[in-house]
């Protein structure tokens, strides 16, 4: 298996990150399959598009933040079935999980064990859907409602949402989580977007990001689509701004190579992980006990 581009140490027992690929979309229900192809995929066009041979030597391509300053391992791939587990470990040993999935129903698995290591979480979910429904649950649809018992709705956020059902903008309503629509962000622009969401969240944040997010001129190789959403700078700076001072975890969902053109959206994706990487200032917290 080849390992993100981003991988940067040998062991897991030295890293701070860890990056962690499920290769599962067996809570999807979209009409586009292939997501479980995402994490292999997006490690290979890493080092197809961002090292560079020079003098028989690899080059890495950074971004403009320079070199990161955390160590990074790349566990390789599990189950669906191995999270609790494998989660609850790399929380006890304060090491910060960077996942790719996968459907984005993983995220609900993912966050109900950190939850239970580290109390209620400021959940930054990037998505063109809240994911919000309640009526049916366990599924890729359902992610935020399923994650209710781990998070603070009050201090949670949903950024680039644009394509709401009815069901969800009550339960937005409902459980009072502030959403950021491209459009509002648009508008109002970005300082003042920021400093809303940072006023809003917590300490114990934890971002969820959809690639659908980023509107399909840009991501075409996502699971559900949807037209007018961010584009790449804009998800960027949003990205950088909120977890330069830490995070708990992060993950980045809804890849589908089999729709994508030319790798785009694979390599997108490695770019904004590494950009998180690259910018985030603090070492990763000790589990509270």
């Amino acid at each position: 298996m080849e390992t993100l581009c981003w991988s940067n140490c040998n062991s897991y027992k030295e890293s701070e990150y860890v990056i962690i690929g499920i290769s599962d979309e067996s809570h999807s229900h979209s009409l586009r399959k292939g997501t479980s192809e995402a994490p292999d995929r997006i490690r290979k066009i890493s080092r197809d598009r961002d090292v560079y041979v020079e003098n028989n030597k690899e080059s890495l391509a950074y971004t403009n933040s320079g070199k990161a300053q955390s160590k990074i391992f790349d566990l390789g791939n599990i189950s669906r079935e191995n999270i609790p587990l494998v989660y609850e470990r790399i929380t006890d040993d304060g090491k910060v999980p960077i996942t790719i999935g996968g459907d984005h129903s993983l995220t609900a698995s993912i966050i109900q064990g950190l939850g239970n290591k580290r109390g209620p979480i400021s959940l930054v979910y990037f998505d063109a859907h809240p994911d919000f429904l309640s009526s049916t649950r366990n599924f890729y649809g359902s992610v935020v409602y399923d994650c209710l018992p781990y998070i603070d709705p009050k201090s949670s956020v949903m950024i680039g949402i644009r394509s709401p059902e009815l069901e969800e903008i009550e339960n937005i309503q409902k459980y009072g989580i502030t959403v950021f629509s491209p459009a509002d962000i648009q508008y109002y622009g970005f300082k003042q977007v920021i400093e809303d969401i940072l006023s809003k969240i917590g300490k114990n944040i934890y971002v969820s990001f959809d690639m659908d997010c980023i509107d399909p001129a840009f991501a075409p190789g996502v699971s559900v689509p949807v037209p007018m959403g961010l584009n790449p700078i804009t998800a960027s700076i949003l990205l950088k701004s909120i977890t330069q001072d830490g995070i708990l975890g992060m993950d980045m969902m809804e890849v589908c190579p089999k729709f994508d053109i030319q790798d785009n959206t694979s390599h997108l994706a490695s770019r904004m992980i590494c950009e998180l990487l690259s910018s985030v200032k603090v070492k990763p917290k000790l589990p509270n006990f």
